[in-house]
């Protein structure tokens, strides 16, 4: 991405706030970059950003605009699982540009990865992330001197000037290599069912929030139930899972998976839905060393 390149910002998942959004794409713009905002970013159909229909068509009409370098999903909520069936994936990859989202978002990003074979992107949002930068926004050394960890990672990573994150914690320790792959835990598991599980051996990583102890065994035992997750995943890496029920029995829970799974299970900080977030290539070859991810 250079300053003056156009960044797409599509809704395909819950209705958006119209503040919200314009003070996004007035940040963006303050960074030196170019925003179109998608037909339908304004549309309400119950808590859904507009018709499935229009959503498509306008996934589609982004991927073909060489204008634009890439695309920022607006928000998550619900909706994006929806789309997947309907997708034209080859126009897709015959179009290729970094698409970016998180939360239910990670449906298109699995589903794009998949399908098509290009990387995509666990990153901050457009509604969620970039509406309240500091002010006053874009001074600074090349303009980025007042934005987020948040939002300067996201560019690191997007330009490849980032290539590795620290673990933070460890329950069971090795090393090991695959692609990087997951998002959040309950909309992965939403895809069951699908033909989604990667061909390559991966670094499962993911996060979620407000969702039970129980609840959360209960999505990753649907994972390891499928012999291509539990044949192919080589390492998880987990983020925060937020307002749980009950932190020690989470804690618990993870010893208890890194002991069955005799595989590497470790922490890293910013795979959230929280304000501090890192950003994750998804389909990227990855490895654990040590007490690092590194990726290319």
């Amino acid at each position: 991405m250079n300053k003056g390149d156009t960044i797409g910002i599509i809704a395909l998942s819950g209705d958006c706030d119209r503040e919200k959004i314009d003070n996004a794409k007035a940040n963006i713009e303050a960074l030196g970059y170019r925003v179109e905002l998608s037909q339908n970013i304004f549309d309400k159909d119950r808590y859904l950003a507009g018709s499935d229909e229009v959503k498509i068509n306008e996934l589609h009409r982004f991927f073909e605009d060489d204008e634009i370098k890439l695309i920022l999903c607006a928000r998550g909520g619900y909706g994006a699982i929806r789309l997947i069936n309907d997708i034209n994936y080859d126009l897709i990859k015959n179009n290729p540009k970094p698409f970016c989202g998180f939360s239910d978002v990670t449906a298109l990003l699995l589903m794009i990865y998949k399908k098509t074979g290009l990387a995509t992107y666990h990153s901050p949002m457009a509604q969620t992330d970039f509406t309240n930068l500091p002010s006053p926004c874009g001074r600074g050394n090349e303009g980025e001197g007042a934005i987020s960890e948040t939002i300067r990672t996201f560019f690191e990573v997007i330009n490849n000037k980032k290539s590795e994150y620290k673990i933070t914690k460890t329950y069971h320790k090795d090393d090991t290599a695959g692609i990087l792959w997951g998002g959040n835990l309950s909309t992965v598991v939403s895809l069951c069912g699908q033909n989604f599980i990667p061909n390559d051996d991966f670094i499962f990583f993911t996060e979620d929030l407000c969702e039970p102890v129980y609840k959360i065994d209960k999505m990753f035992q649907q994972l390891i139930n499928i012999k291509e997750f539990r044949d192919r995943c080589r390492a998880i890496i987990l983020g925060d899972f937020s307002d749980v029920d009950n932190q020690k029995w989470l804690e618990e829970y993870f010893i208890e998976l890194a002991e069955s799974l005799n595989i590497p299970v470790v922490h890293i900080d910013g795979i959230t839905h929280s304000e501090n977030k890192i950003t994750l290539p998804i389909g990227v070859r990855a490895r654990i060393e040590e007490y690092k991810l590194i990726f290319k």
